[in-house]
């Protein structure tokens, strides 16, 4: 069974298809001809995963009933149903709490979409919530002075609906301080999306944040909602935009200016009320006065700036952090508890983490398979950190000064020619660099790009 669901309409017709419809689709379906008995039956057994909503309804209107599931039964999936003349009341509802609406008269193919993508988004956030009080994710640990600061930003922010530039060097913790924010806004009962921007193909972003419509462009077999479009009333976490083609930029901007988004293969508009918050390692500062990114979106992003200061800068917290990724390691790996003695503490603080907090978790979790007994001591802590050190290089620390900054770029350009799939001008414009230039350093670099790397 696919999930069970409630059907409330006060034409007996429409819930008999509705029955028909989505039983023959694998559901489990009841119908209600009114709001007052639907509330009492989610009252008795909230067991329902979505309900299908008209707007108008007699007595208690749809509206309202919406008002009373999302406040009584926030993990319930409300799809309102409207006819003709109420589409701004349903568009209203999905403002209020809805997580879509179908307009009548209801088709078979866009009402089973439309509840397929509606239950897999209250599962990806009911399946993250859990995750994340099993793992004690989200907390942004740490009592020095920078941390305190970071959270009393985050608390002066997050009630509001400004836009925030989260900075930050690579596993940091910039997701987490986006999440920070969303969990204290009054959008935390609402979606929570994130994006990164470096890990999708850039042919595919635009359909990625806005979605398609059907026959939009080849595989496009049906259409299909974006991130923009499914986080609507909630947060919006594009990670590394830095990292988003130039000419998704500028959309991206007219988003942010009305609000409205266009999927691919259509021209109709589409309002949208998305919180935006982007994150990046780079300094998009430089980049936008130099004009490798677009500066109006890099001050339409930056209204609100918060630096994740880097592991270093606060080394105060590490045994803290430490000994969380200690025992939520044992947890996940079903083994018996671990601790580390204060010498092995020390030991980890102080140790640079070029990595951040991300390596050190990794660091932890390798500690907890591989400690011979309960106590974790300075001794083995020490010489996993030197088997680590070995793994990554063993001549890293003989290498020159122009030698490391040489197999830097060497791993640049190679990153760079992998996300762009070999397309040199692509690479060029990542890289900053004009293109007769890139292959000028890649020779003197030994690389041969029309080889391929």
């Amino acid at each position: 069974m696919k999930g069970r669901v409630l059907v409330v309409d006060d034409e007996r017709n429409i819930c008999r298809m509705l029955e028909q419809t989505l039983e023959l689709a694998d559901y489990r379906v009841e119908s209600r001809h009114d709001a007052e008995s639907a509330l009492n039956l989610l009252e008795g057994d909230a067991a329902f995963d979505a309900v299908l909503l008209d707007v108008r309804l007699p007595g208690v209107g749809g509206l309202e009933a919406l008002r009373t599931i999302h406040e009584k039964h926030p993990d319930i999936s409300v799809i309102m149903m409207s006819g003709h003349g109420s589409i701004e009341d349903a568009v209203q509802a999905v403002r209020d709490g809805a997580a879509d609406f179908l307009e009548k008269p209801l088709g078979r193919d866009k009402t089973l979409l439309t509840l397929e993508n509606a239950l897999r988004l209250r599962s990806l956030t009911l399946e993250n919530r859990d995750l994340r009080a099993a793992a004690g994710e989200g907390e942004l640990l740490g009592r020095s002075p920078l941390m305190q600061a970071l959270r009393e930003r985050i608390g002066q922010v997050a009630p509001t609906d400004a836009r925030v530039l989260i900075t930050g060097e690579s596993g940091s913790g910039k997701e987490l301080v986006a999440r920070a924010l969303h969990r204290s806004s009054g959008r935390a009962d609402r979606p929570f999306l994130a994006v990164n921007c470096a890990a999708v193909p850039a042919e595919l972003i635009e359909s990625e944040l806005f979605g398609h419509v059907r026959g939009a462009f080849t595989g496009a077999t049906s259409s299909r909602a974006g991130v923009f479009e499914t986080a609507d009333s909630g947060t919006l976490f594009l990670d590394e935009i830095g990292d988003m083609p130039r000419p998704m930029q500028a959309k991206l901007l007219r988003v942010l200016e009305t609000g409205e988004i266009t999927k691919v293969g259509t021209h109709a508009l589409q309002r949208v009320d998305v919180r935006v918050v982007a994150a990046t390692h780079q300094d998009l500062a430089s980049q936008a006065r130099t004009g490798t990114f677009r500066e109006d979106l890099f001050h339409r992003l930056n209204v609100v700036p918060l630096r994740v200061p880097a592991l270093r800068e606060r080394g105060e917290d590490i045994p803290e952090l430490a000994e969380h990724f200690l025992r939520l390691s044992t947890q996940r790996q079903k083994l018996s508890p671990r601790r580390f003695d204060r010498r092995a503490l020390r030991v980890l603080g102080r140790h640079p983490w070029p990595g951040n907090v991300r390596q050190l978790r990794n660091f932890v979790e390798r500690l907890a398979i591989l400690a011979p007994g309960e106590r974790i001591d300075e001794a083995f802590v020490q010489a996993e950190l030197e088997a680590v050190v070995r793994e990554d290089g063993p001549q890293a620390q003989a290498l020159t000064l122009r030698e490391i900054v040489a197999q830097a770029e060497r791993q640049a350009i190679a990153a760079a020619v992998r996300a762009a799939d070999g397309n040199m001008s692509e690479v060029a414009r990542r890289l900053g660099l004009e293109r007769a230039h890139l292959y000028k350093k890649a020779r003197a670099l030994g690389l041969d790009l029309r080889g391929g790397i």
